[in-house]
């Protein structure tokens, strides 16, 4: 599995109505996308839960070539051409796990980054993630959690998506405006590598 997410942030002012709008007529498009484990289309309004207005879709990778034909065809160039070429993050994976409430369409997701200190061994704290990361996958109402990591900057991506509004955990919420996920069934389940 590889994750891999682009934030596009988006004037205070601006009328999220057009990115709803944008992902209610392509989202299909990912539908059946090869190597697409899923993609969830994720958007955050500022207000009372986010500081700006952001498009930031998430995808999970069952293989890289998939990843590499799309930053590469003409969805991506899209959303080039609409806002500008965005630094495109990505992480290996190192767990994926079906949730309590797996098969139920997402409406929240978490995304949480965590810088890994100097001071801290690799392996301690993606040890202490993974077990994070499995309680996760255990709470009532969690659709999918995924774990990554980027070796290059020693940072760990948690995602988990909610089927509604989730307990108290850490990190960035989003709203799921479409879910699309073709292989999701391929996502290799639990730890990796």
């Amino acid at each position: 599995m590889h994750a891999m997410q682009y934030e596009i942030t988006l004037p205070a002012d601006y009328d999220m109505g057009f990115i709803r709008e944008r992902v209610a007529t392509r989202g299909h498009l990912l539908d059946d996308f090869p190597g697409l484990g899923l993609k969830a289309f994720l958007i955050r309004e500022r207000g009372d839960t986010s500081p700006v207005n952001q498009y930031a879709p998430l995808y999970l990778w069952s293989d890289p070539e998939g990843m590499n034909t799309f930053l590469r065809g003409p969805g991506f160039q899209g959303v080039v051409d609409d806002f500008g070429r965005p630094e495109v993050q990505h992480w290996n994976g190192l767990r994926y796990r079906e949730g309590a409430a797996s098969g139920v369409l997402p409406r929240t997701a978490v995304r949480r980054l965590e810088r890994i200190p100097d001071t801290v061994g690799p392996a301690v704290a993606m040890e202490a993630a993974l077990e994070e990361s499995r309680r996760l996958s255990e709470a009532p109402g969690a659709v999918a959690t995924a774990l990554a990591v980027d070796p290059r900057h020693w940072e760990l991506l948690h995602f988990t998506l909610w089927e509604h509004e989730p307990p108290a955990v850490p990190g960035d919420r989003y709203e799921v405006l479409h879910l699309s996920s073709p292989e999701r069934d391929r996502l290799r389940r639990g730890e990796q590598g």
